[in-house]
């Protein structure tokens, strides 16, 4: 659909003008102006709206560009927009942005050195006081052979004004660069597709409405008629999937859950595996346990699934609330099964699917996931090498003064922010509780898994 858009020229013009952006003046914002500092720094992302205010939706046109050492190495149309969901109570916003032609049209480019694609994140840390959460995590996940979205760090400029420090990301698409599965057709229903536990927004009926559809078995295994778990289509999504399509993934999640619920349930020609690629949730659950994720297996959770293959965990995501920042349903304990939460938070309206206990009552999918564990705990996840890692990206986000900016901007450094467990007065003593943190619960995990 068309979506209006100026000229460069004039964009260019109102790039030299001074455009000044809204922000909401808060006791946790400080300064827009930052004193020089005399070194490398991070490169910058300067977008200009044009004078207009970023909204939730629809997205706005604006122009983008990206500089280092004050030369612009790129530029792009782009419509912009905020995202996120209870993040967007921050002052410090989240985008999601999408390349343009010159008409307005989607438009595949190669931005920042990133595989070409159209649709793009800025995220900007803000409760994850360590800025690094969700870097560490992505990268971890790349380095086991699953798929997650490549990530940069960059300074923020909107219409002027610096707002901080930010995380280039990709936005989860199915592209042979992303999610590596065939493009849906017809004639073969059998794949790709791209399914989302989560909670569906708006009001109405999500499943009359074709919005999602529901699982058939409650959180403890048991057939029940209202569901409680739901499936919300990505790709193809819920405008542009056919009736047929999607009863062939509501049979399918269906067979695969009953096979799961069965006596058989271990057999490998009668039970679950003949319908899920086990290494891919074994993965899945060891990066959603080390972070002790309280999100994980219930919200935000992606699964796919190629033409004439099984059904796989992934890619991972939004781990901004994990690895011990989160005060509430004892996910700052470094102890504990993440996928236990719903013992730990009955009430909660999203729970974690009942598959994950069930695995663990499987020797075969045991033993796996123990042989992948002490696996990886030998190079990948081994503490040192985490820690290291943490370190140097520390070091490179403070040689560049991105530190001092990013907190001379947001006053937070030794304030609460929702659902913060821990709230240190600097940010190495964020840095140092994150270590801490991570180093104990690979310690319990060592235990844990062992002992299963």
């Amino acid at each position: 659909m068309y979506k209006p858009f100026l000229k460069i020229s004039t964009l260019l013009f109102l790039i030299a003008s001074s455009c000044s952006n809204e922000i909401p003046e808060t006791s946790t914002i400080g300064s827009e102006e930052v004193v020089p500092f005399e070194g490398p720094t991070l490169p910058t992302i300067r977008i200009n709206t044009q004078g207009q205010s970023i909204v939730d939706e629809p997205k706005i046109p604006a122009f983008f560009e990206i500089v280092e050492e004050d030369i612009v190495i790129e530029e792009h149309q782009i419509g912009i927009e905020i995202r996120g969901s209870s993040s967007q109570m921050f002052d410090k916003k989240s985008y999601g942005f999408e390349t343009w032609d010159t008409n307005g049209e989607d438009l595949n480019v190669e931005l920042a050195g990133f595989p070409e694609e159209e649709d793009w994140i800025l995220y900007g840390p803000y409760s994850d006081k360590s800025l690094l959460r969700n870097v560490i995590i992505y990268e971890l996940s790349n380095k086991m052979g699953q798929y997650a979205s490549r990530t940069a760090f960059y300074n923020l400029e909107i219409n002027g004004v610096f707002l901080g420090t930010y995380v280039l990301m990709e936005k989860i698409k199915r592209d042979k660069n992303r999610v590596d599965i065939s493009k849906n057709k017809e004639e073969d229903i059998t794949g790709g597709y791209i399914l989302k536990i989560d909670k569906p927004t708006g009001d109405g009926d999500w499943y009359n409405d074709g919005i999602a559809f529901g699982s058939q078995y409650s959180t403890e295994g048991i057939a029940i008629e209202a569901p409680k778990i739901s499936f919300l289509y990505e790709y193809p999504d819920a405008d542009d999937i056919n009736t047929e399509q999607k009863l062939y993934l509501q049979n399918y999640i269906h067979s695969f859950e009953t096979a799961l619920t069965s006596e058989d349930f271990t057999s490998d020609e009668l039970g679950y595996r003949q319908f899920i690629d086990v290494d891919s949730f074994i993965d899945f659950f060891i990066l959603n346990e080390i972070s002790k994720n309280p999100d994980g297996f219930r919200l935000s959770t992606f699964l796919h699934k190629d033409k004439g293959e099984k059904l796989k965990m992934g890619p991972i995501w939004d781990f901004n609330i994990a690895f011990g920042n989160v005060d509430y349903c004892e996910g700052d304990l470094n102890s504990g099964w993440a996928h236990h939460f719903n013992s730990v938070c009955p009430n909660d309206t999203w729970l974690v699917p009942f598959w994950w206990s069930r695995f663990l009552e499987d020797p075969q999918f045991v033993d796996a996931l123990k042989q992948r564990w002490n696996f990886l705990r030998t190079d990948i996840l081994a503490t040192q090498t985490l820690l290291s890692r943490i370190d140097e990206l520390k070091t490179e986000l403070e040689d560049k003064d991105s530190v001092n900016r990013n907190f001379g901007k947001w006053l937070i450094l030794g304030k609460y922010v929702w659902p913060n467990a821990f709230v240190g007065n600097s940010y190495s003593s964020e840095i140092n509780y994150l270590k801490d943190w991570i180093n104990e619960r690979l310690s319990w995990m060592d235990s844990a898994i062992n002992a299963l």
